[in-house]
């Protein structure tokens, strides 16, 4: 198994007996469903619909205090604080930023020896591993315990890569892209049967008339790897946009309608004048629609 400190995650607290239903009238995923050692994937939009911050949550157990912790980026822990606490009005809770006291310790490829607190499966994708809320300095420690040899966090970085999962700021812009746009709906990040959550509107109405054209999607490279936002081109048609890479695999942000037209055409796809390849053509195929007898 291996193990890695992500240095570019941080941790905000929301607790208090209002704590639950606040959130859940803010978050895409059910909050209602949570408890000490079971993680979900959601985010906060805009009430226009789009991504402000995504994040993992999970409940925190009595021992450590209670409430939930929200393990986000670093970078906007703050802005997530900020935002909570301008929503929160008359409703009883309390919110805070941990970041400079608690990280984030990733574990994958094995099972671990021991179940420390704090620890939860990532429930985007089984092959991620478990997530590990601890301070920085017990990284060592930690990684002993759940019998994990601790590597540097771009091996993390590249087995991410290599499932497909986006990353925010690298995959997609917050603030510019929708759930169905980074895969949300697909990676257990929406719940379509809670209830009302800021921008639920957008995102339940591009889920039923289907229409996400934008998706990131896994892409394979031949080569060197074109740098992160460089466009990708179709002959000379702009079809998407180059995201994270790592060891010939990389995320790609795309318009599944204008890919698909161009491989069914038997255009080659580019980037930087280098060549891309879509790991799954498939999933850019948008069946036609049957006529209506």
């Amino acid at each position: 198994m291996k193990a890695a400190f992500l240095p570019d995650r941080g941790v905000v607290k929301v607790a208090g007996e209002d704590a639950q239903g606040f959130l859940n009238g803010l978050f895409t995923t059910d909050i209602g469903r949570l408890k000490p050692g079971l993680g979900r994937f959601g985010a906060l939009l805009t009430p226009q619909g789009k991504i402000i911050v995504d994040f993992l949550i999970t409940e925190a157990p009595a021992g450590h205090g209670g409430g939930f912790l929200i393990d986000c980026p670093k970078a906007l822990a703050e802005t997530l604080a900020t935002k909570l606490k301008f929503y929160k009005l008359r409703a009883k809770v309390t919110v805070e930023n941990l970041s400079d006291d608690l990280g984030v310790l990733a574990g994958w490829d094995g099972t671990p020896a021991a179940q420390p607190d704090l620890a939860f499966a990532d429930p985007r994708d089984e092959r991620l591993g478990l997530r590990i809320l601890i301070p920085a300095e017990l990284k060592e420690k930690l990684a002993a315990l759940i019998g994990a040899e601790l590597v540097d966090a771009s091996e993390y970085e590249a087995h991410r890569i290599a499932l497909g999962v986006p990353r925010g700021g690298l995959d997609f812009m917050y603030g510019d892209a929708f759930p169905h746009e980074t895969n949300m709906d697909r990676l257990s990040g929406v719940d379509f049967d809670k209830g009302c959550y800021v921008g639920q509107e957008v995102v339940s109405r591009m889920q039923h008339r289907g229409t996400a054209r934008t998706r990131s999607v896994k892409v394979l490279l031949d080569g060197p790897s074109p740098e992160a936002g460089a466009t990708i081109l179709a002959g000379d048609k702009p079809v998407g946009t180059i995201g994270s890479t790592a060891h010939g695999k990389g995320i790609a942000l795309v318009r599944i309608d204008r890919v698909a037209d161009a491989l069914n055409a038997g255009q080659t796809l580019t980037a930087g004048g280098l060549d891309v390849r879509l790991a799954e053509p498939d999933v850019v195929r948008i069946p036609a629609k049957q006529p209506v007898a």
